[in-house]
């Protein structure tokens, strides 16, 4: 079996599942936002459910309208402070967490657990070797009440990238050319597995950005089978490190695609879609209005300290907007330890609390009629970030400091980065 297969054959209690066979699986961990938990809510509800299967594995974190802007978030936030006072699950007010996945990978995900997550983007614990995939909101109500969903094994792409990423040359550059290749529908219900000597040398925050995007070409999971990387982030935070689950290496695949990361250069996905990608040098010249450091895909401090290294000692061009946004209250901390808090100030970047920001739409950072921003978050799509008139690059955290410094989108290996 490959390791998506043997996976669900773990959490289904089976010795041997195949690609296209149907499988009840055991779920280690259901998670839920401020968004998608009160639907769940409502539908436990109509299921006449009582109690939570097992409080331990429900995690409900505030994310995505943090602090209430308006009225109807603050209802949002009740119902899920309600709720979680009721059942006593895990949960995450504003000022406790962060973003949803970020405080998942800090604090509830292993090794070798199926995770489903009311987000599309719980694909990002692939990064250490677990099953995890978004969920509907009536799916999560089902997982509290049973702690059981059926998933159709999914067939797996393997991706092999050899040699290493050249600075600064980063991860968020390599899934977006995979992205660009596949396009936005060459992984439809697949798992995506990613191997190869790169993946030697991309931390747990690099593999993080990479499986998080697989949802944006279809996947329905993305994993790197966990190594020594993985070991040494887990004993680093816990002191052991949980029982991994590994592919077999005879294991079968849809298909098998390779790349050298030595050749990769730094891209964009350009308006409207995510695999609408190019390198940067071939982008023109385009005038930014925002620069944007946030959101699941990259906001980690492996990405705040790129773009520092590059703002330190410089300053965001006049008539630009650069936000930077900590994936968690741990990651703010940490940057504030390290001094990128005020290379950010004294760059006037504004630092926002850690939250979804600007990538959902729906709070701080919204874009008007005809202003572009350059982004690290995870989609591009018309309307995504306030006016359907706006427009959204998407680059790596190097890319987009770069721009705030220049005014357009630009090329980070023309700042010395």
């Amino acid at each position: 079996m490959n390791i998506v297969e043997a996976l669900l054959a773990r959490a289904s209690g089976k010795k041997v599942v195949n690609a296209g066979e149907i499988v009840e699986a055991n779920i280690d961990k259901v998670m839920m936002n401020d968004i998608t938990a009160p639907l769940a809510i409502e539908a436990f509800r109509e299921m006449d459910g009582e109690k939570v299967w097992d409080r331990s594995r429900v995690i409900v974190i505030l994310d995505h309208l943090i602090p209430a802007n308006d009225e109807k978030a603050a209802e949002l936030h009740r119902t899920c402070r309600s709720f979680a006072l009721e059942q006593g699950v895990h949960f995450y007010d504003v000022g406790r967490g962060g973003v949803c996945h970020q405080v998942m990978m800090e604090s509830h995900v292993e090794p070798g657990e199926a995770i489903v997550g009311a987000d599309s983007h719980t694909c990002t614990y692939g990064a250490v070797g677990a099953f995890a995939t978004g969920i509907g909101s009536t799916e999560a109500a089902a997982v509290m009440m049973t702690g059981k969903l059926w998933f159709k094994v999914p067939e797996v792409i393997n991706i092999v990238v050899d040699d290493k990423l050249i600075p600064p040359v980063a991860p968020k550059d390599l899934i977006l050319h995979i992205i660009g290749d596949l396009k936005a529908d060459g992984a439809t219900y697949m798992g995506v597995r990613f191997s190869g000597e790169a993946f030697q040398g991309i931390s747990v925050d690099g593999r993080m950005t990479v499986c998080n995007m697989v949802v944006e070409m279809g996947g329905k999971c993305g994993i790197v089978e966990p190594d020594d990387m993985v070991a040494d982030y887990f004993r680093a935070r816990k002191s052991t490190f949980p029982a991994a689950v590994k592919g077999d290496a005879d294991a079968q695949y849809f298909k098998t695609l390779e790349y050298d990361a030595s050749r990769l250069e730094p891209v964009v996905a350009s308006p409207y879609s995510v695999d609408n990608v190019k390198p940067v040098s071939e982008v023109g010249d385009v005038d930014i209005d925002q620069a944007l450091i946030g959101s699941c895909t990259n906001s980690r401090l492996e990405d705040l300290r790129v773009a520092a290294e590059i703002l330190r000692g410089r300053k965001v061009k006049k008539g630009v907007r650069a936000l930077v946004i900590p994936a968690s209250r741990e990651v703010y901390a940490a940057a504030m330890r390290e001094g990128l808090i005020e290379t950010f100030v004294r760059a006037d970047v504004l630092v926002c609390n850690p939250a979804c920001g600007p990538c959902y739409g729906g709070h701080l950072g919204l874009l008007a009629a005809g202003e572009v921003c350059v982004s690290t978050t995870n989609r591009n799509f018309v309307g995504r970030m306030g006016s359907p008139k706006a427009r959204v690059y998407l680059a790596s955290p190097a890319t987009v400091a770069a721009s705030a410094v220049t005014g357009k989108i630009t090329d980070p290996r023309r700042l010395g980065a």
